[in-house]
């Protein structure tokens, strides 16, 4: 090895590292300003229960103009962009997904989307801001080679979902099954280093814990394991139909939403407002606390927790804010969960959200190995990871009646679109030129 291809190879490996470190700390600190937005909320809600009609719709305005003004790239989850960042080959047209002023906007915004009532989660935008960050330090690198930047997107977007939730694995098998669907032999090292950062940084700095807590989930029995299929099947039909729901109902919205925005914005805020009442203040946030109150059976939202939940979110979605349904699909599943619970017991409730969790996770993303890794971390439950893969995959069969194609893929195709179709032109322009 010469000392030039030396020298580069050590220059890529220290961006690579650096990369890894700097979205632990932005994961960490985007994660604790989610928790004061969620905290403040909260309070202003003990204070004045009715304040969330005002509060919301007002909110969801400033925060799509301040999205459409500052920042369209940070719409939404955040995931359908990396996704769709790796197949894009023009630069600049990457740079409209991926970008240092997304990941800024996408911080800033979803912390005001939480804090106005939004039904929301941090772990797609954490997923976008990770991408953004690996990219922006290849250009900033000038990295040559395509198949490095491509590293960069996957192995930012792993160190991101690591850092989000305390879940390495989670983020490896994420970046494999959800992001590239492909394992790449030179990608592997990259992405399992970008993951032991991030998540050695997540770790220094919040200390070792599990999202959710631990999980006294068990299948004592065989007549427990009916738990197994029926969470799959009502996860992943409840899943599938969400999923569904929203990539239709929003491509009907689009021309609504492009044309008036604020409108919409005030309108959906107004019906999340309403459902936040509905609920007694349960289907704000990203779901956390029902979710783990739900686990540990310290709480109870209600029967209903599950539609409102999930009504709110898509509400929530179709605003055009920043923010994805990482975490409430989460809550949602262990409101699902904890409602089949009567139907099996000889389980423990705790064994039915679990196991709700996961399906209806694996409902919406069709990702069952992700479904299952991620809340087997997150409860500290390595017992429950043959049920929950089990489950999971029950879910994908029955989720596919509803919608054949992955969400986040299907979501993805709309921002290929805009590259595709000039090329498309152009192709069908040089076909009717006249030969010479």
């Amino acid at each position: 090895m010469s000392r030039l291809d030396f020298l580069r190879r050590w220059r890529t490996r220290t961006v690579f590292w650096a990369g890894a470190i700097l979205v632990g700390l932005v994961a960490v600190g985007f994660a604790e300003a989610c928790d004061w937005a969620l905290e403040t909320h909260a309070e202003i809600l003990r204070r004045w229960p009715w304040s969330p009609m005002l509060l919301t719709p007002l909110g969801l305005v400033l925060v799509a103009w301040l999205t459409g003004r500052l920042s369209p790239g940070s719409r939404g989850s955040g995931i359908p962009q990396a996704i769709a960042a790796l197949d894009v080959q023009d630069a600049e047209r990457r740079g409209q997904l991926l970008s240092l002023r997304i990941a800024l906007s996408k911080v800033g915004l979803t912390v005001l989307g939480l804090l106005a009532g939004a039904s929301l989660g941090r772990e797609g935008p954490t997923v976008h801001i990770g991408a953004s960050i690996m990219d922006a330090l290849g250009r900033f690198a000038r990295f040559p080679y395509e198949y490095l930047r491509r590293s960069l997107v996957l192995a930012g977007s792993a160190a991101g979902l690591a850092a989000a939730f305390n879940t390495p694995i989670a983020g490896i098998v994420f970046a494999v099954e959800e992001m590239s669907r492909s394992l790449e032999e030179r990608t592997t090292g990259t992405l399992l280093t970008a993951v032991v950062l991030a998540g050695v940084v997540s770790l220094g700095l919040l200390g070792d814990y599990t999202y959710f807590g631990s999980a006294n989930a068990q299948l004592p029995n065989l007549k427990a394991w009916l738990a197994v299929p029926l969470c799959g099947i009502c996860g992943g039909l409840a899943g599938g139909l969400f999923s569904r729901v929203l990539l239709d109902l929003g491509a009907r919205l689009a021309p609504v939403i492009r044309k008036q925005p604020l409108r919409v914005a005030f309108l959906l805020g107004v019906v999340i407002a309403v459902l936040g009442i509905v609920s007694d203040g349960n289907s704000y946030g990203t779901g956390y606390e029902q979710a783990r109150g739900l686990l540990t059976g310290e709480s109870d939202p209600g029967v209903l927790f599950p539609l409102l939940k999930s009504l709110a979110t898509l509400a929530s979605y179709f605003t055009g804010i920043p923010g994805g349904f990482f975490s409430p699909s989460l809550a949602t599943g262990a409101g699902i969960g904890a409602g089949l619970a009567p139907l099996v017991p000889q389980a423990p409730a705790a064994t039915l959200v679990v196991l709700g969790m996961a399906s209806y996770f694996a409902g919406v993303t069709q990702s069952p190995l992700t479904a299952a890794v991620i809340v087997m971390e997150m409860v500290d439950d390595h017992a429950m990871a043959l049920p929950m893969l089990a489950a999971t995959f029950i879910a994908l069969l029955c989720s596919r009646l509803f919608c054949r194609t992955p969400v986040y893929r299907a979501l993805a195709a709309n921002f290929l679109a805009p590259v595709q179709a000039p090329r498309k032109a152009e192709s069908e322009r040089q076909e009717a030129a006249p030969r010479p």
